[in-house]
């Protein structure tokens, strides 16, 4: 009991929303953003924050809400200042290049592992069309798009496409083991290609398989008209874990942007706060 007969009152720390850029995110963020110069002559109006706009796109990505629909008293801005500016900053690459940075960090940390990579896909609705959309034949034949993913051991995301939802999932395994950028982070060669990849039987065919082993890949893919139980998905089950992680962010449950670059954009800064997440739980534990 405290001075008074009062008992003492505990404070709690305020947990940080998930839109919220910590301190660390933003040093790495930060850099990568184009500096855009005043006019000396006709300034007008001061441009709004860069971190406060980028929280009202991570705000945007979790949630899902309408881009006008975007609450001005959370000091994020307009919807259509965080559109342009998420359109600006993905025409300057500052997703990709985020996301590789971050994947160049988790080696580091040795938090990557390629001796094995899984890949996969999965539809979602695009009430909108647009490009990179399709009848998607698990739907009725609406419009769709699919998301196609590739995942190191772990399931983290190295590279992630999107199409049409009528697309064949094996006309993208070519695409994707391109995709994988060049991963720094240690002396000596990128990391680039894996040793052995799995895939489930939507993969299953012969030209595909002899084209992976040119990029000296072990392909393990089931094969059609087998049984189930292969054993192959005790390595399969850390890209569909990576996928469920991906939709998490409601903005990717379903598609709502009709241009591609603008959902592309949302997909591929997924696949970097997924690194982040990571990341930051690797170096709390150090």
């Amino acid at each position: 009991m405290a001075e008074g007969g009062c008992e003492p009152v505990e404070t709690r720390k305020t947990a940080a929303r998930p839109w919220e850029i910590d301190d660390e995110l933003w040093a790495r963020i930060e850099p990568l953003l184009p500096v855009v110069p005043r006019k000396p002559r006709r300034p007008g109006r001061k441009r709004l924050d860069s971190r406060r706009v980028l929280c009202g796109i991570l705000f945007l990505l979790y949630t899902g809400i309408r881009w006008d629909s975007l609450p001005q008293e959370l000091g994020f801005g307009s919807g259509m200042t965080c559109w342009r500016r998420l359109r600006d900053w993905n025409e300057a690459g500052v997703w990709q290049r985020l996301h590789e940075l971050l994947l160049s960090e988790l080696r580091a940390a040795v938090l990557l592992d390629f001796s094995r990579a899984a890949v996969d896909s999965s539809h979602i609705r695009a009430l909108k069309g647009g490009p990179a959309t399709g009848p998607s034949p698990v739907d009725r034949g609406k419009a769709g798009s699919k998301h196609h993913l590739i995942v190191e051991a772990h399931g983290i995301p190295l590279a992630a496409i999107t199409t049409g939802g009528n697309r064949n999932d094996v006309t993208q395994l070519i695409p994707l083991i391109q995709a994988v950028p060049p991963i720094r982070g240690k002396c000596g060669q990128p990391l680039r290609r894996p040793k052995h990849l799995y895939a489930d039987r939507g993969y299953d065919h012969e030209v595909y398989r002899n084209k992976v082993r040119r990029f000296q890949i072990t392909p393990h893919i089931a094969r059609r008209g087998t049984g189930h139980g292969s054993g192959l998905g005790v390595y399969r089950w850390v890209v569909e874990g990576a996928i469920a992680l991906l939709h998490w962010f409601r903005r990717l449950r379903i598609r709502w942007e009709i241009r591609g670059d603008i959902h592309h954009a949302f997909v591929t800064l997924g696949c970097a706060v997924i690194c982040w997440r990571r990341l930051r739980t690797a170096l709390c534990r150090e």
